[in-house]
């Protein structure tokens, strides 16, 4: 049988590599990964006109430029509300969907929704730079939990994230999205979390839950959203990803 085709898109502050190379890793040949970098990043800056829409598109592109009529698609933080924004608009495509603490659910929020993003937007406003990531990581993991700060003297690839990360913030209030259309979705979703990271990441396993027909959530132990890749991708989260990857295509055999 043809390996899993998977299309993994990584958060905003870590590229495709880094994020998902303990990943490529552990899966071996078992499973057949397509690293895809977020558009915000192409360039220097953010585009003026960047949108989510562009995000969707580009993915669009990449899969057609692999060949890849259907896939499982993989996001983490930024990359998991463009997960989620793909696989609700282009259900025919998605064999599956794996997800790691996406970083916002595309639609109407939630009061309790509202009430974290509102918090955090407040933190960040006016901030730049290295004070921005501070305050962007610190934020973002549950009380007294250390995470280590950014570096002093970023690449310049990292240069870019305090502003793509701010693009992304306003996008994700920007893109017009029904809910609705979780609930026409007939593919499988793993949610997976970490207990250190912020509760609203439980909360919004518990929303997505209710969307999705077929969604299945597991909280990992002693990780949050900032720890190293190879933190979150264990034995254990790997062998999930495994089985909801093989799960799906046999269902569709059947």
């Amino acid at each position: 049988m043809k390996m899993p085709q998977v299309v993994c898109l990584p958060g905003s502050v870590a590229p495709a590599p880094q994020r998902y190379g303990p990943l490529i890793k552990a899966v071996g040949d078992l499973a057949d990964l397509h690293l895809k970098e977020l558009e915000v990043y192409r360039g220097a800056t953010p585009p003026s006109d960047y949108t989510i829409d562009e995000e969707l598109e580009a993915i669009d592109r990449f899969a057609d430029s692999k060949g890849l009529a259907r896939f499982h698609l993989v996001g983490y933080s930024g990359g998991g509300f463009i997960s989620l924004a793909y696989a609700a608009t282009r259900a025919q495509r998605i064999h599956s969907l794996g997800l790691f603490e996406p970083a916002r659910i595309p639609g109407q929020l939630t009061n309790e929704e509202r009430a974290f993003f509102s918090f955090l937007e407040s933190k960040l406003r006016g901030l730049d730079g290295p004070e921005f990531m501070k305050v962007f990581v610190s934020e973002q993991v549950k009380p007294g939990v250390q995470v280590q700060p950014p570096p002093t003297a970023a690449s310049p690839e990292m240069q870019k994230r305090p502003a793509g990360i701010a693009a992304l913030i306003r996008q994700f209030e920007a893109y017009s999205f029904d809910r609705q259309l979780f609930g026409a979705c007939r593919f499988p979703v793993f949610y997976a979390y970490g207990d250190l990271s912020h509760d609203e990441q439980a909360m919004k396993a518990g929303i997505l839950a209710r969307l999705f027909p077929d969604v299945r959530v597991r909280r990992f132990s002693g990780v949050h959203h900032f720890v190293p890749p190879e933190q979150i991708y264990t034995a254990a989260h790997v062998g999930a990803l495994l089985q909801l990857w093989s799960a799906a295509e046999l269902s569709l055999q059947e």
